[in-house]
């Protein structure tokens, strides 16, 4: 393995981490990375392959911190220590079928994302940076107007209508620089969920959905490269350790943030990062 590739690998594991929680599109993040400091392997699509794998790593995160709502057996009774009785937690069954139901438009977001498959890096930065700025204009005036109390306080209260829904939202996630994790929350704060809620649901959706997108990325890979080798094994193992590690912060950071402060903050960060990669894709154009 060359040591500067190790790096940007550790930069881009950083980069997963934090911004696959954060409506701030972590595909992009990456992508953007991977613009401006490509990494020099030469296996085809194995940078591509390597933006969407180590976001299993990210989906881990999630699952060891919110383990206790997500496993679905627990002790019969909590109070009895003698009771060794083992039963089907109801609770996290209905949320796993909730979340079932909200990852069935996910299906439809693989086939649009077949369209962004073949664009230039220049026409992806592109788009990137204007998504940046559409769903950053789009943060900003949904907390300005969303003033009402939230009709939907915890994530249990979501009904199946409204994961449904709120999944339909997912489609837009295609686009690069969209933020699955950003248009999710947007649809279920429209939909009067409140905003603990609907970034806790956000993870939860994560975990089907990117463990198909990772799994059809995978298959392509292999399909298309036919192997792997020895150090693009050891780059994925480093991005994914530093993805997952960087992840356990990330979601702690962002759960309580969401309870005292909304997501402007994001819609700012996304409209300036948005203007400063258009600068400079335009900037140098013209001087030349």
């Amino acid at each position: 393995m060359e040591f500067i590739e190790v790096l940007k690998i550790i930069l881009l594991g950083i980069v997963e981490g934090i911004t696959e929680w954060l409506p701030i599109s972590s595909t992009g993040h990456m992508k953007l990375v991977n613009y401006y400091l490509p990494l020099q392997i030469e296996t085809p699509y194995f940078a591509e392959m390597f933006e969407y794998v180590i976001q299993l790593a990210a989906i881990l995160a999630v699952i060891v911190l919110f383990w206790g709502k997500l496993f679905p057996l627990g002790k019969a009774s909590e109070n009895n220590e003698n009771d060794k009785k083992i039963v089907w937690k109801t609770e996290s069954l209905t949320l796993w079928l909730k979340v079932i139901v909200a990852c069935i438009p996910a299906v439809l977001a693989l086939a649009v994302d077949i369209l962004f498959e073949n664009l230039t890096e220049e026409t992806e930065t592109l788009i990137i940076a204007l998504m940046l700025i559409v769903y950053g204009v789009v943060f900003i005036l949904v907390e300005k107007y969303n003033k009402n109390q939230p009709k939907i306080q915890e994530t249990a209260e979501i009904s199946y209508k409204y994961a449904f829904f709120i999944g339909c939202f997912q489609l837009l996630a295609a686009i690069p620089g969209t933020s699955r994790s950003g248009v999710t929350i947007i649809g279920a704060l429209l939909l009067g969920v409140s905003r603990t809620a609907a970034a806790e649901f956000t993870f939860f959706l994560a975990i089907p959905t990117m463990v198909g997108a990772s799994g059809y990325k995978l298959l392509k890979f292999f399909l298309e490269a036919g192997s792997m080798s020895g150090a693009e094994i050891g780059y994925l193992l480093i991005g994914s350790v530093v993805a997952f590690a960087v992840s356990l912060c990330a979601i702690k950071f962002l759960m309580d943030f969401v309870k005292k402060h909304d997501f402007k903050a994001f819609g700012w960060y996304r409209i300036a990062l948005g203007f400063v990669v258009i600068a400079t894709m335009v900037v140098p154009s013209l001087i030349n």
